[in-house]
């Protein structure tokens, strides 16, 4: 039996005065739609997130990965850092395509998940806090929530932590994270994994979690 193509599409959006890419990739019929929070040093072309991203489109739900940072950007954050602790910032970057999806006419009617890697996973955080309309569910892979700060208290969405087991440092920020979380909530530790899963079967083990979280929790809404 065919299998029916995919539909990739080019996503151009402006936030704070400049312009942001992305790639918003559907399934045939999708259920959902999750909108990608990459972490410090990463891009949209990630390759971890690109594989993660494919899992999800295999178990239809929808993807858009999106460039947080400009080119120009990128180049003065990789000497001087100074943008990936700005989790504000990129909350506010992550809002604007939140607001995007639910504009679009593609994904307008499709429930919202964030994925967010790194400190993308404290950006998707406060993002959820911001947005708890709009937001229904939250990944963190190998994550900093606790970069959330207080925000952490008003996230509604349901919210997965995944850390590597031994990945020490970031599982106590994580275990610290989940303690401040007030909704739906888990921590799943990866055995064998380090920071970056880069083990055989870590990463597979990662999507196949989120897979599973986003299926239960992106329910679609009501046709309007």
């Amino acid at each position: 039996m065919m299998r029916m193509a995919e539909a990739d599409r080019a996503v151009r959006l402006e936030s704070d005065g400049v312009p942001l890419e992305g790639d918003l990739t559907l399934p045939p019929a999708p259920r959902s739609v999750v909108l990608f929070a990459h972490g410090s040093g990463s891009s949209r072309h990630s390759p971890r997130n690109r594989y993660v991203a494919r899992v999800l489109r295999e178990a239809g739900q929808g993807t858009l990965l999106m460039d947080l940072l400009t080119r120009d950007e990128e180049k003065a954050e990789a000497r001087t850092g100074h943008l990936r602790f700005d989790i504000a910032f990129l909350a506010r970057r992550l809002g604007t395509a939140i607001a995007w999806l639910a504009a679009d006419e593609q994904t307008r009617d499709l429930p919202v998940g964030l994925f967010g890697a790194s400190t993308g996973g404290g950006a998707a955080l406060v993002a959820a806090a911001e947005h708890p309309d709009a937001v229904r569910a939250v990944v963190s892979r190998g994550g900093r929530p606790d970069l959330a700060g207080d925000a952490l208290a008003g996230v509604r969405a349901p919210t997965l932590l995944i850390v590597g087991e031994r990945d020490h440092p970031v599982i106590a920020m994580n275990r610290d994270a989940l303690a401040r979380l007030t909704s739906e909530k888990r921590l799943e530790i990866v055995p064998g994994a380090s920071h970056l899963f880069e083990e055989p079967g870590t990463l597979e083990r990662v999507a196949q979690l989120a897979a599973a979280w986003f299926e239960r929790h992106l329910r679609p809404a009501p046709p309007r």
